[in-house]
Protein backbone atom coordinates (compact mmCIF):
# COMPACT_ATOMS: atom_id res chain seq x y z
CA UNK A 1 0.00 0.00 0.00
CA UNK A 2 0.94 3.43 -1.18
CA UNK A 3 1.20 6.24 1.82
CA UNK A 4 2.88 8.89 0.28
CA UNK A 5 -0.09 11.09 -0.02
CA UNK A 6 -2.13 13.15 2.18
CA UNK A 7 -5.04 10.44 2.02
CA UNK A 8 -5.24 9.11 5.58
CA UNK A 9 -8.17 9.07 8.09
CA UNK A 10 -9.23 12.12 9.88
CA UNK A 11 -7.79 12.02 13.20
CA UNK A 12 -10.74 12.42 15.95
CA UNK A 13 -11.07 14.54 18.71
CA UNK A 14 -11.12 11.57 20.98
CA UNK A 15 -14.15 11.35 23.90
CA UNK A 16 -14.77 9.48 26.60
CA UNK A 17 -16.79 8.62 29.17
CA UNK A 18 -18.21 6.23 31.56
CA UNK A 19 -20.01 3.75 29.49
CA UNK A 20 -17.01 3.13 26.81
CA UNK A 21 -16.47 -0.41 26.44
CA UNK A 22 -13.40 -2.63 25.08
CA UNK A 23 -14.53 -2.58 21.15
CA UNK A 24 -14.84 1.56 21.69
CA UNK A 25 -11.83 1.55 23.36
CA UNK A 26 -9.91 -0.45 20.93
CA UNK A 27 -11.51 1.97 17.63
CA UNK A 28 -9.93 5.09 19.86
CA UNK A 29 -6.60 3.26 19.42
CA UNK A 30 -6.94 2.23 15.94
CA UNK A 31 -7.80 5.81 14.71
CA UNK A 32 -5.33 7.71 16.70
CA UNK A 33 -1.46 6.90 16.01
CA UNK A 34 1.48 5.87 17.48
CA UNK A 35 2.03 3.18 19.53
CA UNK A 36 -1.49 3.36 20.74
CA UNK A 37 -2.50 3.07 17.18
CA UNK A 38 -0.48 -0.19 16.06
CA UNK A 39 -2.32 -1.61 19.44
CA UNK A 40 -5.76 -0.91 18.05
CA UNK A 41 -4.66 -2.53 14.90
CA UNK A 42 -2.94 -5.23 16.79
CA UNK A 43 -6.39 -6.12 18.59
CA UNK A 44 -8.03 -5.89 15.29
CA UNK A 45 -5.49 -8.55 13.50
CA UNK A 46 -5.70 -10.58 16.10
CA UNK A 47 -9.59 -11.21 15.67
CA UNK A 48 -8.68 -11.92 12.05
CA UNK A 49 -6.83 -14.53 12.77
CA UNK A 50 -9.39 -15.89 15.02
CA UNK A 51 -11.86 -15.47 12.18
CA UNK A 52 -9.95 -16.66 9.36
CA UNK A 53 -9.43 -20.37 11.85
CA UNK A 54 -5.78 -19.92 11.56
CA UNK A 55 -3.73 -22.03 13.44
CA UNK A 56 -2.27 -19.65 16.23
CA UNK A 57 1.17 -20.41 18.25
CA UNK A 58 1.73 -18.01 21.23
CA UNK A 59 5.09 -17.06 21.62
CA UNK A 60 5.88 -16.27 25.27
CA UNK A 61 9.28 -14.87 26.03
CA UNK A 62 11.17 -13.48 29.86
CA UNK A 63 8.69 -14.19 32.97
CA UNK A 64 4.86 -13.45 32.58
CA UNK A 65 3.55 -16.27 34.60
CA UNK A 66 5.15 -14.84 37.79
CA UNK A 67 2.16 -11.64 37.57
CA UNK A 68 -0.60 -14.12 36.88
CA UNK A 69 -0.88 -13.60 33.30
CA UNK A 70 -1.09 -17.73 33.08
CA UNK A 71 -4.65 -17.05 33.87
CA UNK A 72 -5.18 -15.02 30.54
CA UNK A 73 -3.57 -17.58 28.49
CA UNK A 74 -5.23 -20.09 30.05
CA UNK A 75 -8.99 -18.03 28.76
CA UNK A 76 -7.48 -18.13 25.39
CA UNK A 77 -7.02 -21.27 25.06
CA UNK A 78 -10.04 -22.39 26.69
CA UNK A 79 -12.02 -20.15 23.82
CA UNK A 80 -9.67 -21.93 21.41
CA UNK A 81 -7.82 -18.52 20.64
CA UNK A 82 -4.19 -20.33 20.56
CA UNK A 83 -3.50 -23.51 19.16
CA UNK A 84 0.39 -24.00 20.48
CA UNK A 85 2.00 -22.19 22.78
CA UNK A 86 6.41 -21.34 22.57
CA UNK A 87 7.85 -20.03 25.95
CA UNK A 88 10.81 -20.42 27.91
CA UNK A 89 11.26 -22.32 30.78
CA UNK A 90 10.54 -19.85 33.47
CA UNK A 91 6.85 -19.72 32.18
CA UNK A 92 6.14 -22.90 33.20
CA UNK A 93 8.06 -23.43 36.10
CA UNK A 94 6.45 -20.57 37.38
CA UNK A 95 3.12 -21.36 36.19
CA UNK A 96 3.22 -24.53 38.42
CA UNK A 97 3.12 -22.58 41.71
CA UNK A 98 -0.65 -21.69 41.19
CA UNK A 99 -1.79 -25.27 40.75
CA UNK A 100 -0.05 -26.11 43.63
CA UNK A 101 -1.12 -23.35 45.89
CA UNK A 102 2.83 -22.15 46.29
CA UNK A 103 3.19 -18.58 47.42
CA UNK A 104 4.04 -16.21 45.06
CA UNK A 105 3.36 -12.21 46.29
CA UNK A 106 3.73 -8.78 45.17
CA UNK A 107 6.62 -7.02 46.54
CA UNK A 108 9.00 -4.12 45.58
CA UNK A 109 11.84 -3.26 43.50
CA UNK A 110 13.20 -0.72 45.14
CA UNK A 111 14.86 -2.79 48.32
CA UNK A 112 18.01 -4.22 49.66
CA UNK A 113 18.59 -7.82 47.93
CA UNK A 114 21.15 -8.40 50.49
CA UNK A 115 18.40 -8.67 53.10
CA UNK A 116 15.66 -10.33 50.89
CA UNK A 117 18.66 -13.07 50.50
CA UNK A 118 19.05 -13.44 54.47
CA UNK A 119 15.10 -13.75 54.71
CA UNK A 120 15.04 -16.20 52.15
CA UNK A 121 12.63 -14.09 49.70
CA UNK A 122 13.57 -15.04 45.62
CA UNK A 123 12.59 -11.12 43.48
CA UNK A 124 11.39 -11.44 40.43
CA UNK A 125 11.24 -7.39 39.34
CA UNK A 126 8.44 -6.38 41.83
CA UNK A 127 7.41 -10.02 42.49
CA UNK A 128 8.29 -12.25 45.13
CA UNK A 129 8.91 -15.89 45.61
CA UNK A 130 9.98 -17.79 48.67
CA UNK A 131 13.56 -19.67 48.84
CA UNK A 132 11.60 -23.32 50.45
CA UNK A 133 8.31 -22.78 50.35
CA UNK A 134 7.95 -21.67 46.36
CA UNK A 135 10.74 -22.97 44.52
CA UNK A 136 12.31 -25.98 46.38
CA UNK A 137 8.52 -27.49 46.55
CA UNK A 138 8.32 -26.74 42.80
CA UNK A 139 11.79 -28.39 42.28
CA UNK A 140 10.35 -31.81 43.98
CA UNK A 141 7.83 -31.92 41.92
CA UNK A 142 9.64 -31.34 38.93
CA UNK A 143 12.75 -34.46 40.01
CA UNK A 144 10.31 -36.44 40.27
CA UNK A 145 8.42 -35.91 36.74
CA UNK A 146 12.29 -36.71 35.38
CA UNK A 147 12.89 -39.68 37.82
CA UNK A 148 9.79 -41.57 37.13
CA UNK A 149 7.84 -39.67 34.02
CA UNK A 150 10.92 -39.18 31.52
CA UNK A 151 13.60 -41.49 31.41
CA UNK A 152 15.26 -43.77 29.31
CA UNK A 153 13.34 -42.49 25.96
CA UNK A 154 13.80 -39.33 23.70
CA UNK A 155 11.58 -36.90 24.56
CA UNK A 156 10.75 -33.27 23.60
CA UNK A 157 9.32 -30.27 25.81
CA UNK A 158 5.87 -30.60 24.70
CA UNK A 159 5.88 -34.28 25.75
CA UNK A 160 7.17 -32.87 29.05
CA UNK A 161 4.73 -30.03 29.27
CA UNK A 162 2.07 -32.84 28.65
CA UNK A 163 3.03 -34.52 31.65
CA UNK A 164 3.29 -31.95 33.88
CA UNK A 165 -0.03 -30.80 32.90
CA UNK A 166 -1.06 -34.68 33.50
CA UNK A 167 0.16 -34.73 37.12
CA UNK A 168 -0.46 -31.24 38.07
CA UNK A 169 -4.41 -31.84 36.80
CA UNK A 170 -4.65 -34.98 38.73
CA UNK A 171 -2.61 -34.18 42.12
CA UNK A 172 -1.94 -30.36 42.58
CA UNK A 173 -4.59 -28.38 45.03
CA UNK A 174 -5.71 -25.82 42.17
CA UNK A 175 -5.45 -27.39 38.84
CA UNK A 176 -8.18 -24.71 37.15
CA UNK A 177 -5.36 -21.92 38.15
CA UNK A 178 -2.42 -23.23 35.74
CA UNK A 179 -2.47 -23.32 31.52
CA UNK A 180 -0.11 -26.16 31.26
CA UNK A 181 -3.31 -28.07 32.97
CA UNK A 182 -5.76 -26.56 30.52
CA UNK A 183 -3.41 -27.19 27.58
CA UNK A 184 -3.40 -30.82 28.47
CA UNK A 185 -6.92 -30.93 28.66
CA UNK A 186 -7.17 -29.09 25.02
CA UNK A 187 -3.87 -31.23 23.58
CA UNK A 188 -2.35 -27.88 23.26
CA UNK A 189 1.30 -28.63 22.40
CA UNK A 190 3.35 -26.56 24.62
CA UNK A 191 7.22 -26.05 23.63
CA UNK A 192 10.02 -24.91 25.75
CA UNK A 193 12.27 -23.13 23.37
CA UNK A 194 15.22 -23.23 25.87
CA UNK A 195 15.07 -26.41 28.44
CA UNK A 196 18.90 -25.57 29.95
CA UNK A 197 18.36 -21.96 30.39
CA UNK A 198 15.29 -22.35 33.02
CA UNK A 199 15.38 -24.08 36.64
CA UNK A 200 13.33 -27.28 34.91
CA UNK A 201 17.06 -28.35 33.60
CA UNK A 202 18.75 -27.17 36.68
CA UNK A 203 16.29 -30.06 38.23
CA UNK A 204 18.07 -32.38 35.88
CA UNK A 205 21.53 -31.91 37.44
CA UNK A 206 20.48 -34.25 40.36
CA UNK A 207 19.71 -37.57 38.55
CA UNK A 208 22.44 -36.83 36.00
CA UNK A 209 24.81 -36.45 38.94
CA UNK A 210 24.01 -40.42 39.63
CA UNK A 211 24.57 -41.30 36.21
CA UNK A 212 21.37 -40.95 34.55
CA UNK A 213 21.14 -39.46 30.91
CA UNK A 214 18.38 -37.70 29.21
CA UNK A 215 18.26 -37.17 25.45
CA UNK A 216 15.67 -34.36 24.50
CA UNK A 217 15.02 -34.45 20.99
CA UNK A 218 15.14 -31.25 20.18
CA UNK A 219 15.56 -32.10 16.35
CA UNK A 220 12.32 -33.55 16.51
CA UNK A 221 10.96 -30.58 17.94
CA UNK A 222 11.63 -27.95 15.25
CA UNK A 223 10.61 -30.19 12.68
CA UNK A 224 7.26 -30.74 14.88
CA UNK A 225 6.41 -27.32 15.13
CA UNK A 226 7.39 -26.71 11.17
CA UNK A 227 5.21 -29.88 10.56
CA UNK A 228 2.17 -27.07 12.23
CA UNK A 229 2.90 -24.59 10.07
CA UNK A 230 2.51 -26.63 6.83
CA UNK A 231 -0.09 -28.18 7.55
CA UNK A 232 -1.95 -25.41 8.11
CA UNK A 233 -4.24 -23.61 5.69
CA UNK A 234 -3.19 -20.20 7.97
CA UNK A 235 -0.41 -19.53 10.22
CA UNK A 236 -0.05 -16.71 12.92
CA UNK A 237 1.32 -15.77 15.42
CA UNK A 238 1.32 -13.43 18.14
CA UNK A 239 4.51 -12.82 20.19
CA UNK A 240 4.67 -11.16 23.37
CA UNK A 241 8.35 -10.05 23.97
CA UNK A 242 11.09 -11.46 21.58
CA UNK A 243 14.14 -13.90 22.34
CA UNK A 244 14.13 -17.21 21.20
CA UNK A 245 10.57 -17.97 21.46
CA UNK A 246 9.88 -15.73 19.08
CA UNK A 247 12.16 -17.11 16.67
CA UNK A 248 11.58 -20.79 17.14
CA UNK A 249 7.86 -19.92 15.59
CA UNK A 250 9.61 -17.85 12.56
CA UNK A 251 12.35 -20.57 11.60
CA UNK A 252 9.73 -22.91 11.00
CA UNK A 253 9.57 -20.88 7.53
CA UNK A 254 13.36 -21.23 6.46
CA UNK A 255 13.46 -24.88 7.50
CA UNK A 256 10.46 -25.18 5.13
CA UNK A 257 12.15 -23.82 2.06
CA UNK A 258 15.50 -23.33 2.85
CA UNK A 259 16.40 -26.92 4.04
CA UNK A 260 13.37 -28.98 2.94
CA UNK A 261 12.57 -26.75 0.04
CA UNK A 262 8.85 -26.70 0.10
CA UNK A 263 8.50 -23.29 -0.98
CA UNK A 264 6.06 -22.72 1.71
CA UNK A 265 6.29 -19.10 2.60
CA UNK A 266 6.37 -18.61 6.35
CA UNK A 267 3.69 -17.21 8.43
CA UNK A 268 0.52 -15.07 7.33
CA UNK A 269 0.14 -13.20 10.01
CA UNK A 270 2.17 -12.15 13.08
CA UNK A 271 1.78 -9.88 15.93
CA UNK A 272 4.64 -8.63 17.97
CA UNK A 273 4.46 -6.42 21.03
CA UNK A 274 8.14 -5.77 22.27
CA UNK A 275 9.98 -3.55 23.57
CA UNK A 276 13.20 -3.92 21.90
CA UNK A 277 15.26 -2.25 19.79
CA UNK A 278 15.46 -2.76 15.57
CA UNK A 279 18.71 -0.59 15.52
CA UNK A 280 21.02 -2.95 17.66
CA UNK A 281 20.86 -6.03 15.49
CA UNK A 282 19.31 -8.30 18.13
CA UNK A 283 16.20 -10.38 17.48
CA UNK A 284 14.16 -9.14 19.84
CA UNK A 285 13.78 -6.21 18.23
CA UNK A 286 14.16 -7.36 14.46
CA UNK A 287 11.22 -6.29 12.72
CA UNK A 288 8.49 -8.16 10.91
CA UNK A 289 9.63 -7.38 7.66
CA UNK A 290 12.91 -8.39 8.02
CA UNK A 291 11.73 -11.63 8.34
CA UNK A 292 10.46 -11.91 5.08
CA UNK A 293 13.54 -12.00 3.63
CA UNK A 294 14.43 -15.20 5.42
CA UNK A 295 10.84 -17.18 3.98
CA UNK A 296 9.62 -16.65 7.35
CA UNK A 297 6.40 -14.59 6.36
CA UNK A 298 4.43 -14.24 3.44
CA UNK A 299 4.81 -10.98 3.00
CA UNK A 300 6.64 -7.74 4.09
CA UNK A 301 3.69 -5.66 3.28
CA UNK A 302 0.52 -6.57 5.23
CA UNK A 303 -0.42 -8.74 7.97
CA UNK A 304 2.56 -8.05 10.38
CA UNK A 305 1.82 -5.74 13.04
CA UNK A 306 4.76 -4.64 16.11
CA UNK A 307 3.37 -2.59 19.18
CA UNK A 308 6.33 -1.17 20.67
CA UNK A 309 4.56 -1.89 24.42
CA UNK A 310 5.03 -3.68 27.76
CA UNK A 311 3.48 -6.70 27.52
CA UNK A 312 1.82 -6.50 30.55
CA UNK A 313 -0.04 -3.48 29.34
CA UNK A 314 -0.98 -4.28 25.98
CA UNK A 315 -1.65 -8.30 26.31
CA UNK A 316 -4.37 -7.89 28.45
CA UNK A 317 -6.14 -5.11 26.10
CA UNK A 318 -5.79 -7.28 23.11
CA UNK A 319 -7.24 -10.41 24.39
CA UNK A 320 -10.33 -8.87 26.20
CA UNK A 321 -10.81 -7.41 22.56
CA UNK A 322 -10.89 -10.56 21.13
CA UNK A 323 -12.57 -12.74 23.98
CA UNK A 324 -15.52 -9.51 23.53
CA UNK A 325 -16.10 -9.79 20.00
CA UNK A 326 -15.04 -13.21 18.85
CA UNK A 327 -16.89 -16.41 19.44
CA UNK A 328 -15.22 -19.68 20.66
CA UNK A 329 -13.45 -21.70 18.42
CA UNK A 330 -13.41 -25.63 18.48
CA UNK A 331 -9.74 -26.84 20.02
CA UNK A 332 -7.26 -28.21 17.14
CA UNK A 333 -6.08 -30.48 19.65
CA UNK A 334 -2.85 -30.29 17.62
CA UNK A 335 -0.75 -32.35 20.13
CA UNK A 336 -2.43 -35.36 19.36
CA UNK A 337 -1.83 -34.57 15.44
CA UNK A 338 2.05 -34.13 15.93
CA UNK A 339 2.74 -37.94 15.14
CA UNK A 340 0.83 -37.21 11.82
CA UNK A 341 2.15 -34.47 10.50
CA UNK A 342 5.79 -35.32 11.62
CA UNK A 343 5.15 -38.17 8.70
CA UNK A 344 3.86 -35.53 6.41
CA UNK A 345 7.31 -33.50 6.20
CA UNK A 346 9.86 -37.28 6.24
CA UNK A 347 9.19 -38.16 2.75
CA UNK A 348 9.79 -34.22 1.69
CA UNK A 349 12.28 -34.73 -1.65
CA UNK A 350 15.44 -32.46 -0.89
CA UNK A 351 16.36 -31.85 -4.12
CA UNK A 352 19.36 -29.21 -5.18
CA UNK A 353 17.75 -26.72 -7.22
CA UNK A 354 20.08 -26.60 -10.42
CA UNK A 355 21.08 -22.79 -9.80
CA UNK A 356 22.58 -23.94 -6.28
CA UNK A 357 23.95 -26.96 -7.65
CA UNK A 358 25.78 -24.47 -10.43
CA UNK A 359 26.94 -22.63 -7.25
CA UNK A 360 28.28 -25.24 -5.53
CA UNK A 361 30.48 -27.47 -8.13
CA UNK A 362 32.31 -23.51 -8.27
CA UNK A 363 32.93 -23.36 -5.12
CA UNK A 364 34.84 -26.15 -5.48
CA UNK A 365 33.74 -27.30 -1.77
CA UNK A 366 33.95 -30.61 -1.24
CA UNK A 367 32.85 -32.92 2.15
CA UNK A 368 33.06 -36.45 1.25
Amino acid sequence: MDHHNFKGKDIPHIKLNSKTNIKELIEIYANSGFNGRQLGEAAKLYSKMIHENATICLTVAGALTPVGFGGIIKTLLEKGFVDWIVTTGANVYHEDHFAWGFPVKQGHFAVDDNILYDKEIVRIRDVYVKFYETLEMEDQIIQKIFQKKIMDKPFTTAEFCNVLGSISKKKSKYPERSFITTAYDLDVPVYISTLKDSSLALNLAIHRLKGQPYNLDFVREIIEQAAIVYNSKKSAVLELGGGVPKNTAQQTGPLLDQILRKEHGGQDYIIQITDARPDTGGLSGATLQEGKSWGKVQDSHGGLITVYADATIAFPILALYALSNEKPRKPKRLYKKLDKYYASLQDSAIEVPDKFKKLLKKSKIDLD
